[in-house]
């Protein structure tokens, strides 16, 4: 295999190791959530992991909020490497880059046709100095539009892989049981199979209610349409998640800014001064995650664990796959 050509964008995400498209074909679907999840189980892969949010759905921002970023102070700064990312915890494991950072006012809306939107999404790519990732983690808006092909188009170096670089873009996908969600899940299936984008896997979300008080878990969207989505299409299923009360609870405390999270002071130290690309100084110890550990304490998260594991499995088989396809041309050369 031959290098790919380089490129801004293939420049700035040279140093990420993993990138992870999260999409799904109907809004309301809680993709958004997702992401935040698997970002979040991400993390307890290890205590060194590293992983960003980048959201590109640039009409309906909502990471910023379910993370606890969405207040006064939080935005994006310029350093002399670049964008810096706001980040969730004092440690700085996990950064997140959205558009809601940019408005004056959050409530203002975004009303753009595609070329504003291609051009806000190429910078994104290029210009936010995210240092050393083990995944970046992108939520994109419902369906197969502007936003897509855009961040398809600028990812394309990245889909040649190298014995440098392994790894290409894969993405998951989200649904909900219910018949109109499949039906619209499997429009995005096809759009990646056409864009030639891997798809590690899909989650069925919302599967089921967890009754906080007897443990009853009621099918009020159905259970099951995902996983035999995945069957007759040959992915891997990752998973069911069923509605969480607790992590609703949770998500409302954190844009509420009831979980403490990174001080402004914390994000906004020039790119000249840091000794290594993550923010952190030398000798600094990364200090509690608060997030993270009310997260870790929800039934939410035990699904996600597992979600996590197959996406992980997903990704090192896809490595190891392409490794061996390289050396085998290598060897008939």
């Amino acid at each position: 295999m031959v290098d790919s050509i380089e490129t801004p964008i293939s420049r700035r995400l040279n140093s990420v190791k993993n990138i992870i498209i999260v999409l799904s074909g109907k809004g309301g679907v809680g993709k958004s959530s997702s992401s935040v999840q698997l970002a979040l189980s991400l993390l307890n892969e290890s205590p060194s992991t590293r992983v960003g949010l980048l959201d590109l759905d640039l009409t309906g921002p909502s990471l910023p909020r379910m993370v606890g970023l969405d207040l006064p102070g939080a935005s994006v700064h310029q350093s002399s490497a670049g964008w810096v990312p706001v980040y969730v915890d004092q440690g700085r494991r996990l950064g997140v880059m959205s558009i809601g950072f940019l408005l004056k006012d959050r409530g203002d809306s975004v009303v753009w046709r595609g070329p504003k939107k291609d051009g806000m999404i190429r910078q994104f790519l290029s210009e936010v100095r995210w240092g050393e990732l083990d995944y970046l983690v992108i939520d994109t808006p419902p369906g197969t539009s502007d936003e897509h092909i855009s961040l398809l188009t600028h990812l394309h170096p990245l889909f040649t892989p190298t014995k440098s670089r392994p790894t290409t873009p894969s993405a998951v996908l989200i649904t909900t049981p219910q018949t109109t969600a499949l039906n619209d899940t499997i429009k995005s299936l096809s759009f990646t199979r056409k864009l030639a984008l891997p798809v590690l896997g899909l989650v069925e979300n919302m599967s089921g209610y967890v009754c906080p008080c007897c443990g009853e878990i009621s099918d009020c969207f159905g259970r099951g349409g995902g996983e035999d989505m995945a069957a007759k299409n040959g992915l891997p299923f990752l998973g069911r998640v069923p509605i969480d009360t607790v992590l609703v609870g949770l998500l409302d405390a954190v844009s509420k800014g009831e979980v403490p999270g990174a001080g402004v002071e914390d994000i906004t130290m020039d790119g000249g001064a840091e000794a290594n690309g993550n923010g952190i100084r030398s000798g600094e110890v990364p200090t509690t995650f608060p997030l993270l550990d009310r997260y870790n304490g929800t039934t939410s998260s035990k699904v996600w664990k597992e979600i996590a594991t197959g996406v992980i499995g997903g990704i090192e088989k896809r490595r190891s796959d392409i490794l061996a396809s390289i050396e085998e041309q290598q060897a008939t050369s």
